[in-house]
């Protein structure tokens, strides 16, 4: 597993991180401990040194599951929470008192002292805008409760927003072959601004396992199912913001770009690491051989320029005019 800086000034990490959503019950499946710190401990095995997390996943239980997890390891892991998306904040209701609050709670659960790094977890724009919660990050900054802060964002304004706040040490962004507009619209000015990119959703929810039918059903608590046209949060956490028959149609074209000695899996994960501003990806996992799998990404070598080009003209000319929601 090879390492890069999240952003300029910033920690190591893995190129292929954890992104531990599903280890807190939210994909429609419960995890018992047992089975979640075997992915915990398959992660860091295969050479990941970050988690992904936020308070609300799982309502904790995900940090929870980080937190017992830390005690039992001597490896050095980097963890990544956020803050907003609770029902006692989202959409309006942000205050000092209510972030400190919720650094509070994620220190507890996680067991540890300082908060490697605390993202702005999809506020709504206006709060960006007031940035009245970057004083807040950098005060609790200050106070030494958090190392450095960043931002997950929905969309490409918010994340050029966000760049201009001082401090600011990665944006998280939805960074896929479906969904490649932050390859000119803000990687290159994440870069140049010294500012980390951490890549969600690499998989497009798994669309780009090449795994699905346009039969295939989902669990009745998997956003797959009860957000896949956007009815609980923003559509493009889902499928990439992608109808998921359309998805399917176009992820089984996507078959016949796959080099002969990678699966699809890889070739997804290979393409995004292959864009130098990106710091990490972190696919989500339901079992140990998941992960496996995903981490092998770090090891192949970059694409060629010819496949590059290609997928980028199947973007524009196939995928780009069917994505939904704001991006």
């Amino acid at each position: 597993m090879k390492t890069r800086k999240l952003g300029k000034n910033g920690f190591n990490v893995s190129e292929v991180g954890l992104g531990t959503w599903q280890i807190g019950a939210d994909w429609g499946k419960n995890f018992a401990s047992e089975k979640a710190l075997d992915i915990l401990t398959t992660a860091v095995e295969n050479g990941t040194t970050f988690f992904d997390t936020a308070d609300v996943y799982g309502a904790g239980q995900s940090e929870k599951f980080i937190g017992e997890f830390l005690k039992q390891t001597d490896k050095e892991i980097k963890v990544a929470t956020k803050f907003g998306r609770g029902g006692d904040v989202f959409p309006d209701s942000y205050t000092k008192d209510a972030m400190r609050k919720s650094i509070d709670g994620s220190l507890s659960r996680l067991g540890v002292d300082a908060l490697d790094l605390l993202q702005l977890h999809c506020i709504p724009t206006r709060e960006l805008q007031k940035g009245d919660v970057f004083d807040w990050l950098r005060d609790f900054k200050n106070e030494g409760l958090i190392k450095t802060f960043g931002a997950s964002v929905e969309s490409v304004d918010e994340g050029l927003m966000c760049l201009e706040q001082e401090g600011i040490q990665s944006l998280q962004v939805i960074f896929n072959i479906f969904r490649q507009k932050p390859v000119t619209a803000l990687l290159p000015q994440a870069e140049a601004k010294g500012v980390g990119i951490i890549v969600r959703l690499p998989l497009a929810s798994g669309l780009l396992t090449g795994k699905f039918s346009k039969n295939t059903t989902f669990e009745k608590n998997d956003h797959r199912n009860f957000n896949k046209d956007g009815e609980a949060f923003n559509v493009g956490e889902t499928f990439a913001g992608l109808p998921f028959e359309k998805g399917v149609e176009l992820a089984e074209a996507i078959k016949d770009f796959v080099p002969a000695d990678m699966n699809m899996v890889q070739l997804a994960l290979r393409w995004i690491l292959d864009h130098k501003a990106v710091s990490t990806i972190i696919p989500g996992a339901s079992s140990p051989a998941q992960v496996t799998g995903n981490s092998a990404a770090s090891e192949l070598a970059p694409l060629a320029d010819e496949l590059h080009a290609k997928l980028s003209e199947f973007y524009v000319s196939r995928v780009h005019d069917s994505i939904r929601g704001v991006y």
